[in-house]
């Protein structure tokens, strides 16, 4: 059986209501022929007798009155809906949409929004954690509002602005021969060894590949490509092989740091948007706390 349109039921209630086809029609705005087609439609279809027709206008049968009761119910269900759903869109406008990256989102980001959000306990914010690349692209098209990244290459289209310093470590676990290592590695001994990495857009990927190019040695060695900065630190723990990961990372974790020289693994940590865009609300009070220095 195919349900009535919506627009039959609220005129079937108006019927109920009102006592007439005509007046119902009037209070829809539609002609009362039209109406009485759209009501004996709806008899069709539900195989109900639900108006007794006659001279002094038009009543519910029994039957009509109890699908006019519930056909009430539905309407005030929708009514309800488009009510909640207006209230939802409302929030998201008037809302904060940020993406980060993932050290960025692990560590640092849920600090900031938990104090924006204390400040602002009604505003609705959505975060999205992705790798540095697509928070960049995010930012560009206006998708978010703010976006956190670690990469250290140019941001063509964005402005940027530094919300925390971070170093990369090279790390292994306890069964790893560089973990009783006493002298450093050389930066052609970490290039020449294959490594558990980030993907590419990776900002931790693009750094180490920076470093060991500024070092005067080719770009990583991949032994194993993982999405995540947790993957990259577990398959560590149990034994894949070495990491560069970020010194956030480290702690607390069943992982040695192992020393290099010659290698800057430095990196600037950013916040980025639109350039030419100014922030203003959550966004800009976002970016206060996060390049506010620690008192």
């Amino acid at each position: 059986m195919t349900a009535p349109e919506l627009d039959s039921l609220r005129l079937l209630v108006l019927v109920g209501e009102l006592g007439s086809i005509g007046q119902a029609a009037a209070t829809l705005g539609i002609a009362q022929a039209s109406a009485s087609k759209r009501l004996s439609f709806v008899e069709r279809r539900l195989g109900l007798v639900l108006l007794d027709r006659t001279r002094r206008g038009s009543v519910l049968t029994p039957d009509g009155r109890v699908i006019a009761g519930w056909a009430r119910r539905v309407l005030t269900e929708l009514d309800g809906l488009l009510d909640g759903a207006g209230a939802l869109r409302t929030r998201h406008e008037a809302g904060l949409r940020v993406a980060a990256s993932m050290t960025l989102a692990e560590h640092l980001v849920p600090g900031w929004i938990g104090e924006l959000k204390r400040a602002n306990p009604g505003l609705y914010l959505g975060l999205e954690v992705t790798n540095s690349d697509q928070v960049a692209v995010l930012a560009r098209e206006g998708k978010v509002d703010l976006g956190f990244v670690e990469s250290p290459g140019a941001l063509p289209g964005l402005t940027s602005r530094k919300v925390a310093g971070d170093h990369l470590v090279v790390v292994v676990s306890g069964a790893h021969p560089w973990a009783r290592e006493r002298r450093p590695l050389t930066p052609a001994e970490l290039a020449s060894t294959p490594l558990v990495v980030r993907e590419h857009g990776s900002g931790t990927r693009e750094t180490v590949d920076a470093a060991l190019r500024g070092a005067g040695v080719g770009a990583v060695k991949p032994l194993l490509e993982l999405g995540s900065a947790s993957a990259v630190r577990n398959a560590v723990i149990a034994g894949a092989g070495p990491a560069v990961i970020s010194a956030l990372d480290v702690t607390g974790h069943d992982l040695v740091p192992v020393a290099v020289e010659g290698v800057d693994f430095g990196r600037v940590l950013r916040a980025v948007w639109p350039a030419g865009r100014r922030l203003d609300g959550p966004a800009a009070e976002l970016l206060a706390l996060a390049t506010r220095k620690p008192s």
